[in-house]
C-alpha cells in the first residue's frame, strides 16, 4: 500500500509540477550554462547506493571540497540556489527517485556514504526502510542550514549538534511507521514553511501519541539551544576518534 501511494502520488505530482520543474531547470542552466541537475550519491534501503536527483544549487565541482554539510552562508551556493533551497524547489526531481523506488515520500532522509560509514549498529536500522523526502527530522531540523551558519567545520558541527537528534527521530519513525503517520507527516511538511512553530508543535503531539519518550519530545520541541551529544549507540571513545 505504501509503495502504491508513493507511485501514484509521485506520478500525479510530476504532472502538476512539471511546468515549475521545467522553469527551474531552465533558469539554473541559463545562470552559468552548466548542467542544471546534480546527482548526489546516497545510501538507501539495505545499504544500496543510488543517485539522488536535485536541482543544482551550488557552483560546479562544489562537491570536490569534501564538505558534505551546508550552512546557509556557504559561498558555494549560487544566488538562484539560495532561492531554490528556501522554497525546497531543489528537491522536486526526487519525484523521479520515488517513481524508481529509490525513495519514498516519507522515511529517514538518505545520507552520503561517508556519513553512513559513521553509523552505529543502532543507527543502521535507518537503512531498513526506503529513505524519504521528509520525516520527523525534516520538519524539526528544517533550519539545518541556519544552525550551521558561520561554522568553520560544518561537517563536524552537523555530527555534534544535528545528527544525534536526527537519528533518534528517524529511528522513532522506523519503529512506528504506518500509512496514517506518513500522510500526517506529508501534510505537516507542506505547511511547515508557512507555520513552522505550529508545525513543530504538531510534531511534538504526534511523537507523544506514538509513544516517544520525553527526551525525544524535548529534541523535537527545539525550545532550548542545541548542545553536543552522542548519536544513539555511539560510545565516547568511538565518537572522539571520528571527530
Amino acid at each position: 500500500m505504501k509503495r502504491m501511494v508513493d507511485f501514484v502520488g509521485a506520478a500525479s505530482a510530476s504532472l502538476v509540477f512539471l511546468p515549475i520543474i521545467i522553469v527551474v531547470l531552465l533558469a539554473t542552466y541559463l545562470m552559468d550554462r552548466m548542467p542544471p541537475i546534480y546527482v548526489s550519491q546516497r545510501v538507501g534501503k539495505g545499504g544500496r547506493i543510488f543517485g539522488m536527483l536535485k536541482v543544482r544549487t551550488m557552483v560546479i565541482n562544489a562537491d570536490k571540497t569534501g564538505v558534505t554539510s551546508t550552512a546557509d552562508d556557504d559561498p558555494r551556493i549560487t544566488a538562484l540556489g539560495r532561492i531554490l533551497r528556501r522554497f525546497k524547489l531543489d528537491e522536486t526531481p526526487q519525484l523521479y527517485n520515488i517513481l524508481r523506488g529509490d525513495m519514498s515520500f516519507v522515511g529517514p532522509r538518505p545520507n552520503v556514504p561517508s556519513e553512513v560509514a559513521l553509523y552505529s549498529d543502532i543507527e543502521r536500522q535507518l537503512l531498513s526502510v526506503r529513505p524519504g523526502v521528509t520525516d520527523f527530522s525534516s520538519i524539526v531540523f528544517a533550519d539545518e542550514a541556519d544552525i550551521l551558519h558561520g561554522s568553520a567545520h560544518p561537517d563536524r558541527d552537523y555530527n555534534l549538534l544535528i545528527r544525534p537528534g536526527k537519528s533518534r527521530l528517524g529511528l522513532h519513525y522506523v519503529r512506528n511507521r504506518s500509512l496514517v503517520l506518513d500522510l500526517r507527516l506529508m501534510c505537516l511538511t507542506l505547511i511547515a514553511a508557512g507555520a513552522p512553530e505550529w508545525t513543530r508543535t504538531s510534531v511534538v503531539r504526534t511523537l507523544r501519541r506514538t509513544g516517544a519518550d520525553e527526551e525525544l519530545v524535548g529534541i523535537a520541541r527545539r525550545d532550548q539551544p542545541l548542545v553536543a551529544s552522542l548519536p544513539p549507540g555511539v560510545t565516547e571513545d568511538v565518537w572522539e576518534r571520528h571527530l
